[in-house]
């Protein structure tokens, strides 16, 4: 199997639709090397594809445990700052999302052991990118819990991410708005403990 086979693979997720989408997956999981294929694809970022190897590799962290981006925390972390088709960076939001919550678990997992501080201040750098510029209600939704949970460790974060909120967010659709106040509300509960 190779990025050929891959391509042959992506090019068959004709849409976002979940049937398309764990179809894909199975198959790059039956041939694990081609995750490697499917995280370079992804950040082939001025090819449509990198749309639909997103789209899969987000299943896989989503449906089938996060560990399998670990092999590849250094090219994610060092590209998604360049992933710009919408469908695409939803996709890489939700994955920094899940690494946010495994790595701020309490119980012990591989995420905590791999990613480093170098990760995690490119997580964040994107992920206050993402806030600032003109997203998606769910690159927003995710990237605003991303931060607040890596902020539980970063104490700079939580009020640059409050000072985002209430001067940006807050002004954006009925969605940012209700995650924003989520957030903020956490964020008051963290300053009484």
């Amino acid at each position: 199997m190779n990025a050929d086979f891959l391509i042959s693979v992506l090019n068959d997720v004709d849409t976002a639709a979940r049937i398309n989408r764990e179809k894909a997956s199975n198959i790059v999981l039956q041939n694990p090397i081609l995750v490697k294929n499917l995280v370079e694809f992804t950040f082939d970022v001025d090819n449509k594809l990198s749309i639909k190897a997103a789209w899969v590799l987000e299943w896989i962290c989503t449906h089938h445990g996060i560990e399998y981006i670990l092999p590849y925390l250094e090219i994610f972390t060092q590209n998604i700052s360049k992933v710009h088709f919408d469908s695409a960076v939803r996709p890489c939001a939700k994955i920094c999302e899940h690494l946010a919550i495994a790595h701020t678990s309490k119980t012990e997992n591989k995420v905590q052991q791999q990613l480093t501080q170098k990760h995690i201040d490119l997580i964040i750098e994107t992920g206050f990118d993402w806030l600032i510029t003109n997203q998606k209600i769910a690159v927003k939704a995710y990237t605003m819990n991303t931060l607040y949970l890596l902020g539980l460790q970063k104490d700079w974060v939580h009020p640059e991410l409050e000072h985002v909120i209430r001067t940006k967010v807050i002004h954006e659709s009925k969605g940012c708005k209700a995650r924003g106040r989520h957030i903020l509300e956490l964020i008051e509960k963290q300053k009484t403990r």
